[in-house]
């Protein structure tokens, strides 16, 4: 058997010359944008969003208005549904074009929408000419820096490689994942929301304040990120002693007061929005269990058609979900992501009877990082899960994309 002989010592002037790195040539070491983790995410994105976009080319030729057509209408078309076509007239006319206001014949309750998706979808159009488009564009580039922010913050409270791969994959298959797809405010609330969260975990308090202000002017649940934010703020100060950030807090409430005065100045009333959403949608105060008993009667008592009672089944079992989820996070003592799903079930339980609450836990990432969590504990999680509810997110995609109410 032969042996090497061992390397000789260098000198000291060989051993002081370097060879110079090429021009471009990447250092090691050196912080990359993205990493593999997050070009996986990447692709589990573009993929969802491919069968999603499939599912719509295919809801225009098997389930079309008419089922005597010859043509199918565009695949553009399938997207153009519902509060669709608030953020469309918004963003085309402005909140009070003519002399229309609140109260006139055919008025559509308009107000009761935040101005920054209409705004982005105004300014998107500038660039791309049909509003569809548009619309898809906003929400594709937002779920794109949404789901990169959520496995992030999976990665952050589940020290484990795949945790964020996992939480992705649950949010995108989720049952209402449809709205993250369609020219709806979930996407871009998130690309605001979730960036935000992660500012504030690393006590980077004026960034995460700019960003909740963001995700206020998308949607009134940003007062409920801003919340969150306060708690997470209360419950570490002592600790970091970063007591001076805390007016940065209060920044999160300038966009609702702004436009809530806006609204005063057109119709006298501070409170417009709220009152549009009570007169359009049945958001006038009620007792939790009169909710409950408003929505169980719509699901089982036979008072509404079929398709509007499953919607009203799958509201109750959202609402059980959610208060699971909730006394979870308190019993974990996680008090910040229970404070704002908290508040987001006092918000949509206390209506009428339920609206919008599958919709809503697309917002909820505490479920996603939980649920990739517990898979990671138990794998057969991860294979029940795909099995189960994949096929309800087709089933809820073709539901909208038709033009039937999805929630």
């Amino acid at each position: 058997m032969s042996v090497s002989s061992p390397p000789r010592p260098r000198s000291r002037a060989a051993a002081s010359v370097q060879v110079p790195r090429r021009r471009g040539a990447p250092r090691r070491g050196r912080w990359r944008l993205l990493g593999k983790e997050d070009a996986d995410v990447l692709f589990l994105y573009v993929v969802t969003r491919a069968g999603l976009w499939t599912t719509a080319y295919g809801a225009t030729w098997l389930f079309p208005p008419d089922s005597r057509t010859r043509h199918a209408a565009s695949p553009l078309s399938a997207w153009q549904q519902w509060d669709w076509w608030h953020y469309l007239r918004i963003a085309q006319e402005g909140y009070f074009p003519g002399d229309l206001r609140p109260g006139t014949e055919g008025w559509d309750n308009r107000e009761a929408f935040f101005p920054g998706f209409p705004f982005t979808l105004r300014a998107v159009h500038a660039v791309v000419g049909d509003w569809a488009a548009a619309g898809l564009l906003v929400s594709f580039v937002a779920g794109a820096v949404a789901v990169l922010a959520l496995a992030r913050v999976a990665r952050d409270h589940v020290p484990h490689p795949d945790a964020g791969r996992r939480a992705v994959l649950f949010f995108l298959l989720s049952p209402c994942a449809v709205f993250l797809a369609a020219g709806y405010t979930e996407a871009l609330f998130l690309a605001f929301a979730l960036p935000a969260w992660l500012a504030a975990r690393r006590r980077a308090w004026p960034l995460a304040a700019v960003l909740a202000a963001l995700a206020t002017t998308v949607r009134v649940s940003g007062l409920f990120l801003a919340a969150a934010l306060a708690v997470h703020f209360l419950t570490t100060v002592r600790a970091h002693r970063d007591g001076r950030a805390l007016p940065w807090l209060l920044l999160p409430a300038l966009p609702p007061l702004a436009y809530s005065w806006y609204l005063k100045s057109r119709t006298g009333d501070w409170m417009a929005w709220k009152h549009a959403e009570e007169r359009g949608w049945y958001r006038d105060f009620h007792s939790p269990w009169e909710a409950w008993r408003n929505t169980w009667q719509a699901a089982f008592g036979h008072t509404t058609s079929t398709g509007y009672a499953a919607e009203f089944q799958a509201e109750l079992l959202t609402m059980v979900l959610g208060l699971a989820l909730t006394g979870f996070l308190l019993y974990r003592r996680r008090w910040p992501e229970a404070a704002y799903t908290g508040l987001a079930l006092v918000a949509l339980g206390t209506s009428y009877w339920y609206m919008s609450l599958p919709r809503a836990t697309l917002l909820w990432w505490p479920l996603w990082v939980s649920l990739a969590a517990w898979s990671l504990r138990a794998p057969r999680v991860r294979t029940a899960y795909v099995c189960l509810v994949a096929p309800l997110m087709t089933l809820c995609a073709l539901t909208f994309l038709t033009g039937r109410w999805a929630g």
